[in-house]
């Protein structure tokens, strides 16, 4: 009976044993295609929600539920995959965007909670993941989600950065009255921020990446609301329609040529080699 081993194992020893076979990480490389997909997915994962939200005739609660059950069965899908597969990964990331948001709303707009308060419960809940997450497999890198284990933590906490960042992205907004255009300079400074704290001074690699990961969901927030919203709200007035279907195709367009490029992949050996 052949027996699975981690990709990790094999780095270690530089050689895969008779009768093992990798198991290859479940998430792409962080490439530029990366973060630009995953800010698309932020942008539609706002407008989006407010699309369905309007649109559906199901009220906030009743998206939310509908969302939850498509996320939960795309994720089905993607923790049976083998390997990661981009078609499914980032369907996976759009869902999660759109209820992430949509657990936001419902806490702020149906129960009346502040949003000092959960931004504050949304920072805590991701500190827990990712001290339990650490506590378990001594290691929060993306670079090896190659465990069931390691991976429900993984979308556990991007989970929670969605919903922080959109917790966290409202109160700023709400609070500055910056408006959309402003908010998104502001939200891609912080970005730039991280991006020279990790490759001028050194910041941890993991931390730098979660941090512009949460941060990002704000920024694509911010640019999702400037192009759909009405002029006399400060927005270009594309609309939730035009707005989510244009970065839709545009995320389809990226996926499918990474699906054939396979350019966020790392490079699988053979079984048998030395890697």
């Amino acid at each position: 009976m052949t027996s699975e081993t981690s990709r990790t194992t094999v780095a270690e020893t530089g050689t895969l044993a008779p009768g093992r076979r990798v198991r290859w990480n479940k998430v792409p490389e962080v490439t530029v295609y990366f973060w630009v997909i995953k800010v698309l997915c932020t942008t539609v994962g706002e407008t989006a929600a407010d699309l369905l939200n309007e649109k559906a005739g199901l009220g906030l609660t009743g998206v939310s539920l509908l969302m939850s059950a498509l996320l939960a069965l795309v994720l089905v899908v993607q923790f049976r995959t083998k390997a990661y597969r981009p078609g499914v990964y980032w369907l996976a990331v759009a869902l999660i965007s759109v209820v992430g948001t949509l657990v936001s709303d419902n806490l702020t707009d149906n129960m009346g909670v502040a949003l000092e308060t959960t931004t504050t419960v949304f920072g805590i809940a991701l500190v827990v993941v990712f001290a339990a997450w650490y506590r378990t497999e001594r290691t929060l890198s993306i670079h090896h989600i190659d465990t069931g284990r390691r991976e429900a933590f993984y979308w556990l906490a991007v989970l929670f950065t969605f919903a922080l960042g959109t917790s966290a992205g409202d109160l700023v907004a709400e609070r500055m009255d910056l408006g959309y255009w402003v908010s998104g300079v502001l939200f891609a400074a912080a970005i730039a921020a991280v991006a020279i704290a990790r490759f001028a001074l050194g910041l941890n690699a993991v931390w730098s990446f979660w941090i512009a990961y949460v941060l990002t969901r704000p920024l694509g927030a911010s640019v999702g609301d400037y192009l759909s919203q009405p002029t006399g709200d400060g927005g270009l007035g594309l609309g939730t329609v035009v707005t989510s279907v244009l970065f839709l195709a545009v995320i389809l367009g990226l996926v499918v040529f990474l699906s054939v490029t396979r350019k966020d992949v790392t490079e699988e050996p053979a079984v048998g080699q030395a890697v």
